[in-house]
């Protein structure tokens, strides 16, 4: 058997770790052992993610400028056709892929995933783009937080008001989008309010501004504020000032406390972590949780990794396009470098996700990116990742600013190696974990090498089938799921 260049981790220990990651290569592994195991690593990921430095990843946001351009020039560059917004949004997504490449705090970074999604607002957007990098750097603030404090700092966002009518809605024509969204969407849930909730959410919501003419600005304006008694299921306000911030606050902290939200959002947190049709009592469990710990988003995710609901759930959660994208990068250990042109590498990491299904944050409604798997689990999707890691396999395309591991990495110099052991070294370097015998076969197939078959330098598969192999293996269910 050929010895591999890291320990494994125990399998409970990789579903953990690859189920609040994105995909274990040899530094997440060593993160994980030098933290005493996974479930050491994963509180540290919680409470402490700035023990872990993550300068590479961090480097990165400086390949792409316009993502710390203020609103306003934002704007000005595109109507002067400098650079358009969709292109601002493309460098979003591009460096939320490469990120997740690179950090050594993917927990943090797959809960910023998470509520982005969750309190969702599309990268796609003529208004919206220009305080869209500010959303999302506002939700990776809170991610591990306190979720009243996220919803409140998410609700009255620029981003969140232009994408929802709202940065324009005045007493006098109270727009409902957002008041109604805030209610279905991002905390009680669909079926859980009425038309007069949603009426009286608009009216409590009208105040908050954008200028989207001059500055790009927020502001409170008072006399658009609609002023009068209100009531949204069990909160009610006479809300008699023309200054409505104070009533807006405590009508969000009041929803961000329900019990249908505390049930809403561990839902969705049940969805996305352990399975497509949550447990019921699971869901409770969590919701208990969040409401005796007063939204804190922590304690719920160390309730929900140590259910017998999560560990009985290893494999069985497919991954979404970005995941796929950067689960292949990380496993095939491509290193990236700063984009020297347009057909730079790394700009084509977008257009495979894209050509997976959907790229970061593209989902165009406001229901927000989807965490089931069935979404995903087509014939064309499953096509679509096979064509991806086929090409990567071969190191055909992307190439450019990419450095991939060559065969000489994984078939010894001077000594030949079984076929199976050759299988069994590439499955612990891609995926963390021995080989099946169902790989082996399948693999075998892949490449018409007989498991015994020994393998040197000179031989064909060395010479120009080695991409059959990789491929084999990235196809295999192990890579496809986390």
């Amino acid at each position: 058997m050929a010895k591999n260049k890291f320990d494994l981790l125990p399998a409970p220990q990789r579903h953990l770790v690859t189920r609040f990651g994105y995909g274990v290569d040899a530094a997440l592994a060593r993160d994980v052992r030098q933290a005493g195991g996974a479930d050491a690593w994963f509180e540290r990921q919680l409470t402490r993610p700035g023990s872990f430095p993550d300068g590479d990843a961090d480097a990165v946001r400086r390949w792409w400028p316009d993502l710390d351009r203020g609103p306003m020039e934002l704007w000005k560059r595109q109507v002067q056709e400098v650079r358009g917004g969709w292109q601002v949004m493309e460098d979003y997504g591009r460096w939320l892929l490469v990120r997740r490449i690179r950090t050594r705090r993917p927990v943090l970074e797959k809960m910023t995933e998470f509520w982005e999604g969750m309190l969702h607002v599309p990268v796609s957007g003529d208004a919206q783009f220009t305080w869209r990098v500010d959303y999302g750097d506002t939700v990776r603030k809170h991610a591990l937080g306190r979720f009243d404090e996220l919803l409140a700092a998410t609700t009255t966002h620029p981003a969140m008001l232009l994408f929802l009518s709202a940065a324009t809605s005045t007493k006098r024509a109270p727009n409902e989008n957002l008041g109604r969204e805030l209610l279905e969407l991002h905390t009680v849930g669909a079926g859980n309010y009425s038309e007069d909730d949603v009426k009286a959410s608009a009216r409590i919501l009208t105040g908050f501004h954008v200028d989207m003419w001059n500055t790009w600005k927020a502001s409170y304006v008072k006399e658009d504020h609609w002023t009068g008694p209100v009531r949204v299921k069990g909160f009610s306000h006479e809300n008699r000032k023309g200054d409505g911030r104070e009533v807006a606050a405590e009508y969000v902290r009041y929803l961000a406390h329900h019990p249908q939200t505390a049930e809403h959002v561990a839902e969705r947190l049940v969805t996305k972590f352990v399975h497509d049709d949550p447990p019921r009592s699971l869901v409770k469990r969590l919701a208990k949780v969040y409401l005796h710990n007063d939204t804190a988003i922590v304690p719920v995710l160390r309730a929900l990794v140590a259910s017998k609901e999560f560990r009985a759930s290893a494999g069985r959660k497919l991954r979404d396009p970005g995941e796929d994208v950067v689960a292949t990068y990380r496993a095939l250990g491509v290193r990236l470098d700063r984009p020297s042109g347009d057909d730079s590498g790394v700009y084509a990491m977008l257009w495979q996700a894209q050509g997976l299904g959907l790229s970061p944050h593209a989902w165009p409604r406001p229901d927000g990116t989807p965490v089931r798997d069935d979404i995903w689990a087509s014939p064309s999707r499953a096509l679509a990742s096979m064509s991806m890691h086929w090409s990567m396999a071969g190191m055909w395309w992307p190439k450019v600013d990419l450095h991939y591991r060559e065969p000489s990495a994984f078939v010894p110099a001077r000594k030949a190696i079984r076929f199976a052991d050759l299988v069994d070294a590439v499955s612990r370097e891609l995926l963390h974990r021995p080989a099946t015998k169902g790989l082996v076969t399948t693999a075998s197939l892949a490449t018409g090498c007989r498991a015994k078959e020994k393998i040197d330098r000179e031989h064909g598969l060395y010479q120009w089938g080695f991409p059959r192999l990789l491929a084999a293996v990235l196809d295999s269910p192990d890579h496809m799921a986390c």
